[in-house]
């Protein structure tokens, strides 16, 4: 009976301890860059794929690990999207994806986490910091499968990772540095196979 218990306890841990898939038709990962110094241009990268681990309890013992697809870069402006392909920005025959892969997490309330981790752009690696916040699980009603969501967002400094273009002006930065992100992701548990 008591061998039945822990192989009780053990599946529980098990089923707590299952990573999180992202699902990469509801995902996303957005940027906001300035141009003249006076507008914002916006623009969204490519698919975003990867695991999450997550404890609610512990949040220190989570684990993200995502890749984004750059070659898919779309600004709503065809010219422009060639450009940031090009060898001049991220140059995605060379560099077709980024990646991040967390090394802190800190709880900072119920929801709220600060995610230190290493993301690599143009095969450039540099920490960064991530405020996120994550929503508690659902079931999806569609696939039954356990639901819950992260949104994140940082500001990068795009010189830090050999994105240095820079069109000759006078008075201003045609293309700001400091750049914005947004990331969307939602996660799911799936059952593990039998």
């Amino acid at each position: 009976m008591r061998h039945l218990a822990v192989l009780s306890a053990l599946v529980s841990l098990s089923a707590l301890a299952a990573p999180w898939e992202i699902d990469t038709s509801h995902a996303s990962a957005t940027f906001s860059v300035k141009h003249f110094g006076v507008s914002n241009v916006n623009g969204t990268l490519g698919p975003v794929t990867g695991m999450v681990e997550l404890d609610d309890a512990d949040p220190s013992k989570g684990k993200i690990d995502a890749t984004i697809d750059v070659k898919a870069i779309d600004t709503k402006w065809a010219k422009r999207d060639e450009h940031l392909r090009s060898p001049d920005f991220f140059e995605v025959d060379k560099f077709p994806t980024m990646t991040f892969k967390s090394t802190k997490i800190t709880k900072v309330s119920k929801t709220k986490l600060k995610i230190v981790g290493d993301l690599t752009i143009h095969g450039v690696t540099k920490p960064v910091t991530l405020d996120a916040e994550v929503t508690p699980e659902i079931k999806n009603p569609f696939s039954g499968n356990p639901t819950r969501a992260v949104t994140a967002s940082a500001v990068l400094n795009r010189q830090d990772f050999g994105l240095k273009w820079q069109a000759p002006a006078e008075a201003v930065k045609v293309v700001g540095d400091e750049v914005k992100v947004a990331i969307e992701l939602e996660l799911v548990q799936k059952p593990a196979a039998k």
